[in-house]
């Protein structure tokens, strides 16, 4: 039996499952936590890693491994490979003005068709330019950016610029996939290159960008094992879910993502749609939304019960709730882009106004929120036959019935599993047949 890693270093921890190469099935698993905060030093990453891989019992009987994680995050590395500030994560809005300022001088429709996206904070080309207006001292010390996953595949393969990295900082190692360059900003999914130009007016200067591996690339560690290009995280949950052209996968997290695979690339000047590539040759097409699952923790909250209450309340009314309707929008939305927004309850009459009633009109409210993610990924004529749906918030049986009718797809709901690990382990397991 040959065995495979998978890695998904998310936001909060890092998860390792060892699967059996042929079959996919777990051998055995890790799990270590992540510091807080927006901005990280990525020796905790590191650190997680190492643990979690005890935690699953080591890899000597490995024989390929691939990591997948969090997108976006800015890596700033110095000509000796050492890491110059902690990194700014996906959910570090300080770059919202650098987002403004870099689609006023290029103009939105313009970085759309060349990198597929219309920048926003979470982008790595924010950040940089971010770096370069506020931190200019340590702008001009970098060398090479990596993201997350490159950083720590760099790293567990052997490079870095400690005594305990065998193989020295050779900047010219460091790799990644085209799901992870197609969120940075400065990729082109168009020609498979770095948009140079991007990056330098970003950041003021050209600098080493990972080499982007194709789905059939690999490159080994310093044990000579195989190792994946790795995954973003909703490429690698795409690949461990096992979806193809035609599905969509809606995650009903604290915030919800819907993203699609494609064989097509998505090019939307509005900047709703974000034009990622996935893990495979094809195309992932996302879209936030801000208010998913805690709209379910709101009402819960206004009407005293947990979430089983929530849901055999909701089950209770009828489709439509009476006439009762809630516009899920608790703090703003992203999609649509309505950042002042509220939430508002209507339609309240003395016969609508139930428990029963307010429940389901807040399932149908937050599906609503991501049906509209569906209809900008219709109106972009990407294919949509089949919704699988995963998160926290599928859990919710209320959520699993209602979820067709608002949709308006066949709904399956796959076992819970740490899937973005799992793609990794997928990808890992298909570099050794080449």
């Amino acid at each position: 039996m040959a065995l495979v890693m998978g890695v998904d270093s998310s936001t909060q921890s890092c998860k390792v499952v060892i699967t059996d190469a042929a079959t996919q099935t777990v051998v055995r698993q890790g799990r270590a936590s992540h510091p807080d905060g927006t901005s990280v030093d990525p020796e905790a990453w590191w650190r997680a890693l190492q643990e979690a891989i005890a935690d699953a019992g080591g890899i000597d009987d490995v024989e390929a491994w691939a990591i997948g994680g969090q997108q976006h995050g800015m890596v700033a590395l110095d000509a000796e490979g050492r890491v110059v500030r902690d990194a700014l994560l996906w959910n570090d809005t300080r770059s919202a003005q650098a987002a403004s300022d870099l689609t006023a001088e290029f103009g939105a429709e313009e970085l759309a068709r060349r990198t597929g996206l219309v920048p926003v904070a979470s982008f790595t080309i924010t950040k940089l330019r971010w770096l370069r207006d506020h931190e200019p001292e340590n702008a001009a010390r970098v060398a090479a950016v990596a993201l997350p996953h490159d950083w720590l595949t760099w790293r567990l393969r052997g490079f870095g610029p400690d005594i305990e990295s065998p193989r020295g900082p050779v900047l010219d190692e460091l790799v990644t996939d085209r799901s992870d360059a197609s969120g940075t900003g400065y990729w082109d999914p168009a020609t498979g290159g770095y948009d140079r130009e991007l990056l330098i007016a970003a950041l003021g200067h050209d600098v080493v960008l990972p080499r982007v591996l194709g789905p059939d690339e690999w490159v080994t560690d310093a044990a000579g094992r195989r190792v994946g290009g790795g995954a973003g995280d909703n490429a690698g949950a795409a690949l461990g879910l096992g979806a193809g052209p035609g599905d969509v996968v809606v995650s009903i997290g604290t915030s919800g993502t819907v993203f699609a695979v494609s064989e097509e690339r998505t090019i939307d000047p509005t900047g709703t749609v974000a034009g990622f590539a996935d893990c495979t040759g094809r195309f992932l097409p996302l879209v936030a939304t801000l208010n998913a699952a805690r709209v379910l923790d709101a009402i819960g909250r206004v009407l005293g019960v947990d979430h089983a209450e929530l849901s055999r309340l909701a089950l209770g009314a009828e489709p439509g709730a009476a006439g009762l309707t809630l516009v899920p929008y608790f703090e703003g939305e992203r999609t649509p882009n309505l950042p002042d927004a509220t939430a508002s309850l209507t339609g309240m009459t003395l016969a609508s106004t139930t428990r029963e009633n307010l429940a389901r009109a807040a399932v149908e409210g937050m599906l609503s929120g991501l049906a509209a993610g569906l209809e900008a990924l219709r109106l972009l004529g990407v294919p949509l036959e089949r919704a699988l749906l995963v998160g926290g918030g599928a859990q919710s049986e209320a959520v699993r019935e209602i979820a067709p009718l608002v949709l308006g797809l066949p709904v399956e709901v796959p076992e819970p599993g740490e899937y973005v690990a799992l793609g990794a382990a997928r990808q890992a397991a298909s570099v050794l047949s080449y």
